[in-house]
C-alpha cells in the first residue's frame, strides 16, 4: 500500500532558474531538498573541498591531537579498536595509515562479531594492557562504552573516542542527561556541546577529522585528506549515512579520486566485480563493493577486508579480492533463506497485527540479522528486528522506519536489554532469551504508531508530463548527484498514459520494456525493473498507466534515446 505526495514547497523557482542558469524543474527539486538561499544552492550545485568544515571545530579536537602528538613523540603504543562493518573498517584503515605514516608505533584490533561483538569490551582492554600498549583510540565505536573504559583509566591507560553514534542518555528531573564514557578526550558531533555545524558524520569521517587535525599540527605540507577521501566516502554510503551537507561534497569527491585509486585491494575488488573503476557510483559502492567489504565481518573476520586494502602486492590483492567476493555470495544465499523463514513466521503468526515486527530465528548467522531486518522493513514497512541465538544469550538488529526512532524506543525498553545501541533508523541489541516475547510486547506498546505511519509514502518532486523530457534536461539533473540516502534521485509523475508493445524479458524476467503515450500521442519507452510476470498480468486488459518515474538517456548501438524508468506505478 503507498501514498503518492507532491512536494509542495514554495519558492520563486523562475528567480532561481535565471540567477543559477538551471531548468526550474531542477531549482524545483533543490527546494525540496530543503536547499535554501543563495549560498546554499551554491554550494550543492558547485560544492568542493573548500566547503568542508574545519576538523578543529569538533569538541575534544584540541586534546586528542595534543594526546596523539606527545604518544608519537614518546614512542608511546598505540592500539586502535575499530568495528567489524565498513565503517569500522575503513575507519580502522585511516587511522592505522595516518598514525604509521607519522611514525607512531600504532597496530589495531578489529573486534570478532561473534566471539566479541560490538565495539570496545573489558577483553580487549585487557589484550591491550596485556600488550603493553598504554593508549587506545577507539573508531566507528566506544561513545557507550563507559563501563569498559573506566576499566581502561582505572589500569592507567589513556583513551581516546572517536565516534558518531547516538550518546547515551538518562531522563532526569532537569531533561536529558547524556552519559559520556570517562576517556581523555571524546570526538563525537553527536554530543549536545559540540560545536561541529553537521553531526551526520560517519565513523570514518570523525577518524578522518582527527588525522587531519593531527597532520596540520605535524606536517601541515602533507594533503592527508585526498589520500582518505575515497576511504571516507566508501564508508559513507556504505554506512547510510544521508547525503547532505558536508556529507555530499565529501562522497563527490571520494568518488572522483576513487574513479583512478591507486590502492590496489580497492583495484583488484573493482575487476572481480566486473566493474569500470571510472563508473563507479553510490549504487555500486551500497550494493557491490560495499557487501563485499562487510561480508568478511559478517562470516569471517574484518581484518580479512582490512588486508585488502593494505595489500602491498596486486597478487595478494586479487587473492583477497576474489575471496571476499565468494564470502558474499554465501552471504547472499543464506540472506534469501533468512528472509523466506522471516516472512513465514511474520505471516503465519498474530505478528501480522504488531507495529513493530519482532522475528525470532534462533538458527539464523547473527551477522545477517541486520539484513533480513532491512528487508522485512522494505516489505512492510513496519519497524523491524530480527533475533538470533548467539554464544552469550540472544542478539539482533533492528531497521526503522522515518515514524519511528529506534535508537529511543530500545531507550524505554532498556529493562529488558543486556546491551544496546545505534541510531533512530538502525540498531544493535542484546538479551535474555527469556525476555523476547516481553520485550516484543512492549515494544508495540510504546511504539506510538498510528495506521497513517504505516503507509509508505512516495515523495513525488514534479508532476511531469512525458514531452517536457529533454536531454539537456536529464543531463542537467546530474548536477544534483550524488543520490543516496537525504538526497535520493528526483521523482516525476504522469498520470493517464495509454501502455502499448509491453514486452518482459532478462535471465530472471525482470525487466518489463513498453510503450507509453500521452493523451496528444506524445510517445516514450518506459522501463520497469521488478517482477515482470506480475507486472505482464496486473496489466492484463488494462490500457491506462500512472507511473512514477525518472527521466534517462539510452544508449544503443552509439545513439541515444530518451526513456522513462518506472519505480512505482497505478492501472485505472
Amino acid at each position: 500500500m503507498e501514498k503518492w505526495m507532491v512536494a509542495a514547497k514554495r519558492a520563486d523557482f523562475k528567480e532561481i532558474g535565471e540567477r543559477f542558469g538551471i531548468d526550474q524543474v531542477t531549482a524545483r527539486i533543490i527546494r525540496n531538498r530543503d536547499v535554501i538561499g543563495e549560498e546554499a544552492i551554491e554550494k550543492y550545485l558547485h560544492g568542493s573541498r573548500k566547503d568542508f568544515y574545519s576538523p578543529w571545530m569538533l569538541k575534544d579536537m584540541e586534546k586528542a591531537v595534543a594526546i596523539l602528538q606527545e604518544k608519537i613523540t614518546n614512542k608511546n603504543k598505540i592500539r586502535i579498536i575499530g568495528d567489524y562493518d565498513i565503517d569500522g573498517v575503513m575507519s580502522t584503515y585511516i587511522l592505522l595509515v595516518s598514525l604509521r605514516g607519522l611514525g607512531a608505533d600504532a597496530d589495531m584490533v578489529i573486534p570478532n562479531r561473534i566471539m566479541d561483538g560490538y565495539g570496545i569490551n573489558e577483553h580487549l582492554i585487557e589484550q591491550a594492557w596485556e600488550d603493553k600498549r598504554d593508549t587506545i583510540i577507539t573508531c566507528d565505536n566506544g561513545i557507550a562504552a563507559a563501563t569498559q573504559i573506566q576499566k581502561a583509566k582505572d589500569l592507567g591507560m589513556t583513551v581516546i573516542v572517536t565516534d558518531h553514534h547516538e550518546v547515551p542518555f538518562e531522563e532526569t528531573e532537569n531533561g536529558r542527561t547524556e552519559i559520556l564514557p570517562p576517556a581523555d578526550a571524546v570526538v563525537n558531533p553527536k554530543q549536545k556541546d559540540c560545536g561541529y555545524p553537521f553531526s551526520g558524520l560517519c565513523g570514518a569521517v570523525v577518524a578522518m577529522k582527527v588525522m587531519e587535525a593531527l597532520y596540520e599540527k605535524m606536517v601541515p605540507e602533507v594533503d592527508l585528506v585526498d589520500r582518505m577521501l575515497p576511504f571516507a566516502g566508501i564508508a559513507t554510503i556504505g554506512d547510510v549515512m544521508d547525503l547532505k551537507d558536508e556529507n555530499r561534497i565529501l562522497v563527490k569527491e571520494g568518488l572522483q579520486r576513487l574513479h583512478h585509486t591507486t590502492n590496489l585491494g580497492l583495484q583488484e575488488l573493482i575487476r572481480v566485480n566486473g566493474l569500470e573503476p571510472e563508473n563507479i557510483s553510490p549504487y555500486h559502492i551500497g550494493f557491490v563493493l560495499g557487501p563485499c567489504l562487510n561480508a568478511s565481518g559478517r562470516l569471517d573476520t574484518a581484518k580479512r577486508a582490512l588486508k585488502l586494502l593494505l595489500a602491498e602486492t596486486r597478487e595478494e590483492a586479487a587473492v583477497l579480492a576474489g575471496d571476499l567476493k565468494n564470502l558474499n555470495e554465501s552471504r547472499k544465499e543464506m540472506t534469501a533463506q533468512g528472509v523466506e523463514k522471516a516472512i513465514e513466521q511474520v505471516e503465519s503468526t498474530s505478528m501480522m497485527e504488531d507495529t513493530v515486527l519482532v522475528v525470532f530465528l534462533p538458527e539464523c548467522h547473527e551477522s545477517l540479522a541486520g539484513i533480513i531486518a532491512g528487508r522485512l522493513r522494505e516489505r512492510y514497512h513496519k519497524p523491524s528486528f530480527v533475533l538470533t541465538r548467539g554464544e552469550e544469550g540472544i542478539k539482533g538488529s533492528g531497521r526503522s522506519i522515518e515514524a519511528y526512532s529506534m535508537y529511543e524506543k530500545l531507550c524505554e525498553c532498556k529493562e529488558y536489554l543486556t546491551k544496546f545501541g545505534g541510531h533512530p533508523m538502525a540498531a544493535g541489541l542484546s538479551l535474555e532469551e527469556e525476555n523476547v516475547e516481553t520485550f516484543r510486547r512492549k515494544l508495540n506498546e510504546r511504539s506510538g504508531l498510528s495506521q497513517e505511519d504505516l503507509v509508505e509514502k512516495v515523495s513525488i518532486d514534479v508532476p511531469m508530463p512525458i514531452h517536457y523530457i529533454r536531454k539537456d534536461l536529464v543531463r542537467e539533473l546530474s548536477l544534483l548527484e550524488p543520490f543516496g540516502k537525504g538526497n535520493e534521485k528526483p521523482l516525476f509523475a504522469q498520470k493517464n498514459l495509454w501502455i502499448s508493445q509491453l514486452r518482459v524479458f532478462g535471465k530472471n524476467r525482470n525487466v518489463v520494456k513498453m510503450r507509453l503515450t500521452d493523451e496528444n500521442g506524445y510517445p516514450m519507452d518506459g522501463v520497469y525493473f521488478g517482477d515482470g510476470d506480475a507486472f505482464a498480468e496486473e496489466a492484463r486488459g488494462k490500457q491506462k498507466i500512472a507511473i512514477v518515474y525518472y527521466p534517462d538517456i539510452n544508449v544503443y548501438q552509439g545513439r541515444e534515446s530518451l526513456q522513462v524508468i518506472i519505480r512505482h506505478y497505478q492501472f485505472d
